[in-house]
C-alpha cells in the first residue's frame, strides 16, 4: 500500500460515521424517573456530601480512579513537530483509544493552546481533582522535563510523560535481554546515545538506573557530543550527561561502542559507523518513521548485531503501547501518588521477562508467522501481546507498594491478576473460575493427537497453570522431540504409544463386547486400539484410566466425535448427546445448544439436551434459565415444527420441575421480559434466559457462528453434554487458548460426573 493510499484511508477512518475515535458512555441505568433521581437531583447530593467529608470517597463514587487526562500542547507531535494543540488532537484521541482497548482505562484528551510551561503546569494542577492520573504527550523538550517534574511536586496523582519514559522503559527491557544474549555486562559496556530530547534523556537516565555507568555513556545531539565544558545549545538536562571525552562527533563516539541508542533523525548512522563498533553490537535505531539506519543496512554491515527499531515491519519494534496502558493500570489500581523510578524499573523487568515466554497464537496470527522465539530477533514482546497487562500492571503495583506511594495496597495478588484477566476478554473471568475449580483435582486428560505441535504448545500452558496432568497419545519419538523443542519437562506428562501399551488388548476386548452386535469384529477392535489414538483415548476414558478426553485438532468434527460416541455411554440410556457453546458477552454469559451434534432432534431429545445443559451450567454457580426457541410464541403458529418445541418444554417441566424454563417462544420475546409479561403473563420464565435451546442444528450453528463474526462475544466450546464421561471434540484448527479452555471445561464436566 502506498503512502497516498494509507493517508486517504486514514482520513476516511477518522471521518466515517461518528467523527473521531472516542465517545463517552453512561455506565449506570438511565431509563426511568427513578434512575434520573439517583443519577442527578436529588440523589446525587448524597455522594457529594460524602466526598466533601472525605476526598478519598471520590474514588468510590465517581470515575476519578479510572480516568486519565491525556494532555498536550502539540509542540512535538509524532514526526510532525510543532503543529499546534488542535492539530495534535487525533493523536491524543488515539492515545485514549489505546488506554481503553488495552487496559480499560477511560481518558479525556485535553489540548492546551499554550507554550508557557508554567501556564501548562497551573492548568494541569487546577484540573487534577478530576483525574486519577495525567499522561503528558507530545510536548517539546526541554519544557516537557520542567512540566513533568514541577507538576508531580504539586499534585498527588501520577504524572507520566510517555514520550520520555515509555520509550525508555521499552528500550531498557530490550537492553536487558540484548546484553543477556550477547553475554555483555551492563556496568562495563560503552554506550552512545544520539538525541538529547525528551526520549533520549529519559532513556539515558533509565539505563543508568539499571546499571550503565555514566562515565561509559556519551550523549550526542545535533551539535555533536555533550562533553564537559560545552556551552553551545546546552540546558540543565543535557548538562547531567556531560562527560570527559575527546570525541566531538557521533562518528568518533561510536568507535568501540557496545550500544548505540538513537532517538534522533533518519539516516544519522552509516554502515561505516556500525563497522567501528565493538563485537556483537546492540543497535537501537528508534527514530520514526525512518530509523537512524535501516534494519537491512545494519545487519549487512554488522551481521553480529542485535537491532531494534520503532517499525513494525522489522524485528524488535520499540512501541510505547507495550508500556503506558499497563503502567497506568497498576498505578491507578493502588491509587499511587506518583510513578517513581522503581515502578518504571519494575515495568522494564516485567517486559523483559515476558519476551522469554512462549508467544500466544493470537500474536502469531496478527503477524502472519508460525513462531517467535526469544533470541536476537525477538528481545521484546510484540506490542499487542495480550499478556502484557498481566505481567506489567502487578509488577508496577507491587513496586508502588514497596516504595510507599500506594494509598490502596493490594492484599491478594492472585485475585488481582484474575481481575486483570477479565479485562483481556469477557471470557477470562468465567474461565478463571473453571481453572480454579479444576486445578485442585489433579485430573488426567488424554490428548489423542499427542504429536500435534499446537496440542504440545497447549500442554505447555496447561502445565504452567497446573491445570491437569496431560496424557499424550501417539509416537513416543515424535512426541518426545516436540516436548524437547518446547522445553516441556517430560516427567510432568505421560506419553503412551498404543502400539506398545499392554492395555490395547483389554480395550479391544471391551469395545468388541460393547459393539459386537453393531458390526464390530475382534480383529477390527484390535486394529482400532493399535492404530487409532482417538478410539484408544476414548476407551481409556470409558475405563476410568483418565478423567477427560480432548480430541479433534487434526480432523473434521464428525470424525472426531465418532470414537467418543462409539466407546462412551450416554449419561442417560435414553438421553441425547449435544454440543454446547458458551457465548460470553459483555455483562452476560449464555449457553447455546445443540450447536454440533443433532441435526433434527426430537422433542424428547430437545428436552434431555435442555436438562443436560442446565446441569453443566450449574457447575459455574449460575442458576439456569432456559428458553426453548422457535418461530412461534406459545402456540401462535401450531405446526409440527413449533409443536415439537412445545412438547419438549412440557417434558422438561415434567422431568425437571425445579428448572426455570419456558417455550416455545421467539428470540425477541425471550429477551424482552416486559413485553413477555404483557403478552404472555402466564410464562414461567422470569428475567432473561442464559440457556438457549434451538429447534435444530442448522439454526443453532448459524446463530453462534454469526455472533462470533458480528458481535463482541467470546465463543468457548464446543462442550459435549449428555455423556457419562467428560469427552470433547475441538473444532479443526483450534488455537492454543481454545485447547486450554476446553481442557478446563473438560475438568469441570469431570467434577460434575464425579459428584
Amino acid at each position: 500500500m502506498t503512502k497516498k493510499d494509507i493517508y486517504q484511508e486514514s482520513l476516511e477512518y477518522h471521518s466515517t460515521g461518528r467523527k473521531g475515535k472516542i465517545e463517552v458512555i453512561v455506565t449506570k441505568p438511565f431509563e426511568t424517573q427513578k434512575d434520573l433521581s439517583l443519577a442527578y437531583s436529588p440523589g446525587v447530593a448524597r455522594p457529594c456530601e460524602e466526598i466533601a467529608k472525605d476526598p478519598e470517597a471520590a474514588y468510590e463514587y465517581t470515575a476519578k480512579g479510572n480516568l486519565v487526562a491525556v494532555i498536550s500542547n502539540g509542540t512535538a507531535v509524532l514526526g510532525l513537530g510543532d503543529i499546534g494543540a488542535l492539530a495534535g488532537k487525533p493523536v491524543m484521541e488515539g492515545k485514549g483509544s489505546l488506554f481503553k482497548k488495552f487496559a480499560d482505562i477511560d481518558v479525556f484528551d485535553i489540548e492546551l493552546q499554550s507554550k508557557d510551561k508554567d501556564e501548562i503546569v497551573r492548568t494541569c494542577e487546577l484540573i487534577s481533582p478530576t483525574f486519577g492520573g495525567i499522561n503528558l504527550e507530545d510536548i517539546g523538550a526541554p519544557d516537557c522535563f520542567y512540566i513533568e517534574e514541577t507538576l508531580q511536586e504539586k499534585v498527588d496523582i501520577p504524572v507520566f510523560h510517555d514520550d520520555q519514559h515509555g520509550t525508555a522503559i521499552i528500550s531498557a527491557a530490550a537492553l536487558l535481554n540484548a546484553i543477556e544474549i550477547t553475554g555483555k555486562d551492563i556496568s562495563k559496556i560503552k554506550a552512545v546515545f544520539n538525541g538529547a530530547g525528551a526520549a533520549g534523556i529519559a532513556c539515558a537516565q533509565l539505563f543508568v538506573d539499571l546499571g550503565l555507568r555514566k562515565e561509559n555513556l556519551v550523549v550526542c545531539d545535533s551539535k555533536g557530543t555533550i562533553y564537559k565544558g560545552r556551552t553551545q545549545s546546552m540546558n540543565p538536562y543535557k548538562e547531567r550527561f556531560a562527560v570527559e571525552t575527546d570525541a566531538r562527533t557521533l562518528e568518533e563516539a561510536m568507535v568501540g561502542a557496545d550500544l548505540f541508542c538513537g532517538v534522533s533523525v533518519a539516516g544519522a548512522v552509516t554502515k561505516e559507523m556500525l563497522k567501528t563498533m565493538a563485537p556483537n553490537p546492540i543497535v537501537f535505531a528508534m527514530a520514526n518513521p525512518e530509523p537512524e539506519i535501516t534494519y537491512p543496512d545494519a545487519v549487512e554491515a554488522r551481521p553480529d548485531c542485535i537491532m531494534a527499531t520503532g517499525r513494525s515491519d522489522y524485528p524488535n519494534q520499540v512501541n510505547n503501547v507495550l508500556c503506558f496502558p499497563f503502567l497506568f493500570r497498576g498505578a491507578l489500581d493502588v491509587r499511587a501518588t506518583k510513578i517513581n523510578a522503581e515502578m518504571k524499573i519494575a515495568a522494564v523487568r516485567a517486559i523483559a521477562a515476558l519476551a522469554k515466554e512462549e508467544v500466544p497464537d493470537s500474536v502469531l496470527k496478527a503477524y502472519g508467522v508460525d513462531n517467535f522465539e526469544y533470541g536476537k530477533e525477538y528481545i521484546i514482546p510484540k506490542p499487542f501481546d495480550p499478556r502484557a497487562l498481566l505481567y506489567i500492571a502487578p509488577a508496577v503495583a507491587k513496586a508502588a507498594m514497596d516504595t510507599g506511594v500506594a494509598r490502596k495496597p493490594i492484599k491478594d495478588f492472585d485475585a488481582y491478576r484474575e481481575q486483570l484477566e477479565s479485562t483481556l476478554g469477557r471470557s477470562k473471568a468465567i474461565m478463571r473460575y473453571a481453572f480454579n475449580q479444576v486445578k485442585k483435582r489433579n485430573f488426567k486428560v488424554a490428548f489423542p493427537e499427542g504429536a500435534n505441535e499446537t496440542v504440545i504448545r497447549a500442554v505447555g500452558r496447561i502445565l504452567d497453570e497446573n491445570l491437569v496432568h496431560p496424557v499424550l497419545l501417539g509416537d513416543k519419538g515424535a512426541i518426545g522431540s516436540l516436548l524437547e523443542k518446547h522445553a516441556i519437562d517430560v516427567s510432568k506428562v505421560t506419553v503412551i504409544d498404543p502400539q506398545e501399551n499392554g492395555k490395547s488388548g483389554e480395550y479391544a476386548q471391551s469395545i468388541y463386547e460393547k459393539r459386537q452386535r453393531k458390526g464390530m469384529t475382534i480383529s477390527r477392535a484390535r486394529d482400532l486400539m493399535h492404530k487409532d489414538t482417538g478410539y484408544y483415548g476414548a476407551m481409556m476414558l470409558e475405563k476410568g484410566d483418565v478423567d477427560g478426553l480432548i480430541s479433534g485438532q487434526d480432523m473434521s468434527y464428525p470424525d472426531g466425535i465418532r470414537p467418543i460416541l462409539t466407546c462412551i455411554k450416554n449419561e442417560d440410556p435414553h438421553g441425547a448427546v449435544a454440543g454446547v457453546y458458551m457465548m460470553v458477552f459483555k455483562g452476560r454469559t449464555m449457553f447455546f445448544a445443540d450447536t454440533t451434534v443433532n441435526i433434527d432432534p426430537s422433542a424428547e431429545q430437545l428436552a434431555k439436551i435442555a436438562i443436560s445443559v442446565s446441569k453443566f451450567v450449574k457447575e459455574f454457580a449460575i442458576t439456569p434459565k432456559v428458553a426453548m426457541l422457535s418461530f412461534s410464541n406459545f402456540g401462535s403458529a401450531p405446526v409440527p415444527e413449533s409443536q415439537k418445541i412445545a412438547k419438549a418444554t412440557a417434558l422438561v417441566k415434567e422431568w425437571a420441575p425445579d428448572l426455570e424454563i419456558d417455550g416455545e417462544m421467539q428470540g425477541n420475546i425471550a429477551f424482552n421480559e416486559k413485553l413477555r409479561g404483557e403478552l404472555f403473563p402466564f410464562s414461567t420464565l422470569k428475567g432473561e434466559p442464559n440457556i438457549l435451546i434451538f429447534p435444530d442444528l442448522g439454526s443453532a450453528n448459524i446463530a453462534y457462528k454469526l455472533l462470533m463474526r458480528t458481535a463482541e462475544v467470546d465463543a468457548i466450546g464446543p462442550i459435549l453434554v449428555g455423556l457419562d464421561k467428560s469427552a470433547h471434540v475441538l473444532e479443526r484448527g483450534s488455537t492454543v487458548e481454545d485447547i486450554v479452555n476446553l481442557t478446563a471445561l473438560a475438568g469441570l464436566k469431570a467434577i460434575q460426573h464425579n459428584s
